[in-house]
């Protein structure tokens, strides 16, 4: 994609599509009697792209079409399907100027963390293609009398995932999900952001130029509406967005007893110890925070300082969030970018308006930068926040952090699990030994030691889940993987018809029955075996 410039002009004037190319991608959206709406891009302010949007009935059509289409796609040997995301990931790299101008002109954020998005999701497809064919290889398990049963646990795709997806990152939470389901032998019906759709519309054609069958992975754009109908088709749901509606979508597949993986949302803590080089943790510091405007589900909200070094990390925090640069440019110019959408900005001012009502004192920003665009907020931070602020409880999922001092590790933990969110937490301490004993006492499904969120989530073999209100369930490694399959146990009884089966065995008189069970458990318990 060449985004029209001109060097006479404003250089958020590149902030446009070329003609004809957003309707290229729309055009494989599946379902337009919905009407559509316009996407503006947040950067700007400017109309981005017209989106077809989808009916129910379309979502039900669509769910029979990927349906059809599963059968042959499930038949194929998983190492087949495992070279489309291998020839997927190397598009990825390829195409990553076309898909990293669509991302930062449909989400707003800096070029580099578009570009984290890239590598993520290649590095994510290369790990399935890799490692997920062992996942989802048959494993053996003793039976009743050891010789005599071989028994085998399968895994088999669920057959149609549901995929829905929030704007935040609109390259690999959609295209992410809908890979790991792919690989399991399913098919996918994905709706993703309306404000986002033409970025995981990239990714489909992607998918397909890779060599994915057309009609397995099926795309629709709509509202809550839409989403509800893609639950109701699904045997498998896959979910990312706000805990109150994760709650809504789980009770909706839990009436028809499909199953679903949730990653909601999440008040994540950093602290800082009082043994760390303070120069390290701070700008370890900026990055989880402020990575895509804060706009991250497991960026960081609350930062926890000790007191033995709260002034010194204050100092050296607040300079470099003052450092960064804010502002648009589809090149890798600035360190932070807009805000996505007019809803998110409004909450985002209402938290920091709230908390300065209440006594909060701003060390850094504060300001809504109309002067950058319509969506810029400086990057914030603040202190003295008082426990009824909506700041302090609440996820804001923007960029306003507030500091805090603790008195103690013993402290900081109980800040850090004084919240009914439970996904991520961020401990930076010069002992990993310390730092491992304070993740112990932790309640959230992952913790970074020395690190905001990138070590964990990029584990790709580890699950990353959230606790209480945060989630059910994971994406990532055996457990994301299989979370999209129905386990299987196939048992066979050997040498049935020589005499020396289970059924004979229950031939004998009762008490001979039981003499010779018995006789087996004791002999299993000699030879420590299960």
């Amino acid at each position: 994609m060449d985004a029209v410039a001109d060097p006479e002009l404003d250089p958020r004037a590149t902030y446009a599509l070329e003609p004809g190319e957003a309707a290229s991608l729309t055009a494989r959206l599946a379902g337009r009697a919905g009407g559509s709406t316009t996407t503006t891009a947040p950067a700007t302010g400017a109309p981005l792209a017209s989106v077809p949007l989808a009916t129910p009935d379309e979502v039900r059509h669509a769910a029979r079409t990927a349906r059809a289409a599963q059968r042959a796609w499930a038949a194929r040997p998983v190492r087949e399907r495992a070279q489309v995301l291998l020839r997927f990931a190397d598009l990825l790299l390829d195409g990553q100027s076309d898909v990293l101008d669509l991302v930062q002109l449909e989400s707003g954020k800096a070029r580099l963390h578009a570009f984290e998005e890239v590598y993520d999701l290649a590095s994510h497809a290369r790990h399935l293609a890799v490692r997920g064919p062992r996942y989802l290889a048959p494993r053996r398990e003793a039976g009743m009398v050891p010789g005599l049963t071989s028994v085998r646990v399968h895994h088999r795709p669920a057959g149609l995932v549901g995929v829905i997806t929030p704007w935040n990152y609109p390259l690999n939470l959609p295209l992410g999900d809908a890979i790991t389901a792919l690989l399991a032998g399913n098919a996918v019906v994905l709706k993703p952001d309306t404000q986002t759709v033409l970025t995981a519309l990239w990714g489909a054609e992607q998918l397909e130029a890779a060599g994915l069958p057309a009609d397995v992975l099926q795309v629709v754009a709509g509202d809550g509406e839409v989403g509800a109908a893609v639950v109701d088709v699904a045997d498998h749901v896959a979910f990312t967005g706000s805990t109150p509606t994760g709650k809504v979508v789980a009770a909706a597949a839990a009436r028809r007893l499909a199953s679903a993986t949730l990653e909601l949302g999440g008040k994540n803590a950093l602290y800082v110890a009082d043994d760390v080089d303070v120069e390290t943790a701070a700008e370890g510091a900026v990055r989880a925070c402020f990575a895509g405007a804060g706009q991250v589900c497991v960026s960081v909200e609350r930062v926890l300082v000790h007191e033995a070094v709260a002034s010194e990390f204050t100092a050296a925090f607040v300079r470099r969030v003052k450092a960064l640069r804010l502002g648009s440019g589809l090149d890798y110019s600035y360190d932070v970018g807009s805000v996505t959408t007019p809803a998110q900005l409004e909450k985002v001012v209402a938290h920091f308006d709230d908390a300065v009502a209440r006594g909060a004192r701003v060390l850094a920003g504060g300001v809504h930068r109309t002067d950058l665009g319509p969506l810029f907020f400086e990057p914030t931070v603040l202190t003295d926040v008082p426990g009824e602020a909506v700041l302090a409880r609440e996820e804001t999922f923007g960029p306003v952090v507030v500091l805090a001092t603790v008195e103690s590790d013993d402290d900081a933990v109980a800040h850090v699990n004084d919240s009914e969110l439970g996904l991520n937490a961020s401990i930076w301490t010069g002992s990993e030994r310390r730092g491992r004993q304070i993740a112990e006492r932790v309640r959230t499904g992952i913790v970074n030691i020395n690190e905001g969120y990138a070590s964990a989530w990029s584990a790709y073999g580890a699950p990353v889940g959230g606790w209480r209100d945060s989630g059910l369930g994971a994406r990532h490694g055996r457990e994301g993987l299989l979370a999209t399959t129905r386990t299987q146990t196939v048992a066979a009884q050997r040498l049935a018809h020589r005499g020396l089966g289970l059924r004979h065995l229950y031939e004998m008189p009762g008490e001979q029955t039981a003499r010779a069970l018995t006789g087996v458990l004791r002999v299993l318990r000699r030879l420590r075996m299960p």
